[in-house]
């Protein structure tokens, strides 16, 4: 059987990713024409559908689902053959996405820790809010906030991530906290990313908060913890994303854990052919040990 042209199965690609051929072409700088005649040529290769329209977008057929499974592996390794032929002495670069938050203020502060243990390794960070491909084979992991609901793809939940209410010591000096209901009368900052909000976390602890007005919104995670640190109010946000913070004592935990929300909202995602790759399998490692080993001191 002939194989088909590889900007097909590019375009293919695109298409099944954002579900619609306007996006998929914009993203390829090709016409919506261009990338439906790629579709018809590809899928009269295969010789059955491959996509059905629901609504105004595209969803794929089994058969379709099947097929990127195994065309998105097979694009990432040709990337990365052609990049080891075009530069074969070049130092093995391990190439990470993740959400900013996560980048800025998980991450970075161990950069010093993953360098120690994996010199050899370049480690090349990118961060937006983003589910990047894999198809191109540019990045090995990416680091995703929310529930995981990726398809293709291994996905590994980072563990032991609790939203709590966090403010600096000095706000809570000044502002003691007792319970609950006491944070009705207090300045909370609003964060829109978690996954538990201030609203939801007062209906779980019994608290009525229809009415209450927040005093600062932020739509990023990082913002929300800062202003925390700056003593201006008290936010509700991830201890995954405070670590540092909570080590060094900029902020302190609101209440003891019972008020303490368990949740699953930072991911590790990656194609299974790249858990072969040994700077990947050393990462995850890492990070799976950063991830249980608490920081110690202001110099983590």
């Amino acid at each position: 059987m002939r194989i088909p042209p590889v900007k097909a199965i590019v375009a293919f690609e695109s298409v099944a990713r954002n579900k619609s051929v306007n996006k998929a072409a914009e993203e390829l700088g090709l016409t919506a024409s261009a990338v439906s005649h790629q579709l018809a040529n590809l899928e009269e290769a295969v010789g059955q559908a491959l996509f059905f329209r629901q609504g105004r977008g595209l969803v794929l057929t089994p058969v379709g689902e099947q097929y990127l499974r195994d065309v998105t592996g097979a694009l990432a390794e040709l990337n990365r053959a052609t990049e080891r032929a075009s530069s074969p002495t070049a130092v093995d670069i391990l190439r990470v996405h993740t959400s900013p938050s996560f980048g800025l203020m998980w991450l970075l502060p161990r950069l010093a820790s993953f360098q120690a243990d994996n010199g050899d390794i370049q480690l090349n960070l990118s961060c937006s809010y983003e589910d990047v491909s894999f198809t191109a084979g540019f990045y090995d992991v990416d680091v995703r906030h929310g529930h995981a609901h990726w398809r293709n793809l291994e996905v590994k939940t980072l563990r032991h991530e609790r939203i709590l209410p966090m403010a600096s010591p000095d706000y809570l000096r000044k502002h003691p906290v007792r319970d609950p209901a006491d944070l009705i009368d207090r300045r909370l900052i609003y964060s829109e990313t978690p996954l538990v909000r201030w609203q939801q976390w007062f209906a779980r602890f019994g608290v009525p908060a229809a009415q209450k007005l927040f005093d600062f919104s932020f739509d990023r995670s990082y913002m929300s913890l800062e202003t925390a640190a700056l003593g201006i109010g008290v936010a509700l946000e991830s201890s995954l994303l405070a670590s540092v913070m909570l080590s060094k004592g900029t902020l302190v935990p609101v209440f003891e854990a019972q008020y303490a929300v368990e949740v699953a909202s930072h991911h590790v995602a990656y194609p299974a052919q790249n858990a072969d790759l040994p700077r990947v399998a050393r990462f995850l490692t890492w990070l799976d040990r950063e991830v249980n080993r608490p920081l110690e001191g202001p110099a983590a």
